[in-house]
């Protein structure tokens, strides 16, 4: 995905405010062995972009003033309540340097779990999202969660997960694997497997 943008000489809460009025998103992008660099955008093409999953989790293509530039997304500042992007910072990525990355999980097969169809349990995801490590061009767009063969008052571990080649989960502590998603029965509902 390419990102087009502007240098910005004029800085400060005056100026940013005109920019936003004549429709840009004032930016900055740091990293790498360059200095920080402000930055502006067309505001309506970002407000769009940022609404698909696969801009918040891959390597963009910057292109600055016509120079070309891999970065990621790395934070932005929504208005309070109007629909306006006020703010969006990327860092550049190194082909040959591991980067940290929030990936989305993406929960299959939920219907044909037998904690869902023989128990009458609910799905519940205690994680949406993984920190992995990886070289930008391994990057993957989301990890798939199958939920087929879990069982009621089971849960599905980030150990358990298939990650793709080259990728590796960040964890806290070394050895910990924490739960990503389960399977409870409603209070009041009827577990098969259990006798009353």
């Amino acid at each position: 995905m390419e990102v087009i943008a502007q240098k910005r000489d004029v800085q400060g809460k005056g100026a940013s405010r005109r920019l936003r009025r004549s429709g840009k998103t004032p930016g900055v992008v740091y990293g790498g062995d360059q200095p920080a660099v402000n930055i502006e955008l067309e505001h309506n093409v970002l407000f769009y972009a940022l609404k698909r999953e696969a801009f918040h989790a891959s390597v963009l293509t910057l292109n600055l003033d016509g120079v070309q530039q891999s970065v990621l997304l790395r934070d932005f500042v929504m208005h309070p309540f109007r629909q306006e992007v006020q703010h969006i910072d990327f860092q550049r990525v190194d082909s040959t340097h591991k980067i940290h990355v929030n990936i989305p999980l993406h929960f299959i097969n939920a219907d044909i779990a037998p904690g869902v169809k023989l128990s009458g349990g609910n799905v519940t995801h205690i994680m949406t999202e993984l920190l992995v490590s990886c070289l930008p061009a391994d990057l993957p767009e989301f990890i798939e969660v199958d939920l087929a063969a879990l069982a009621a008052g089971h849960s599905i571990h980030v150990a358990d997960l298939k990650m793709p080649a080259g990728v590796e989960a960040v964890l806290t502590t070394k050895g910990e694997s924490p739960a990503v998603a389960a399977i409870n029965v409603p209070r009041g509902g009827q577990d098969e497997s259990v006798e009353a």
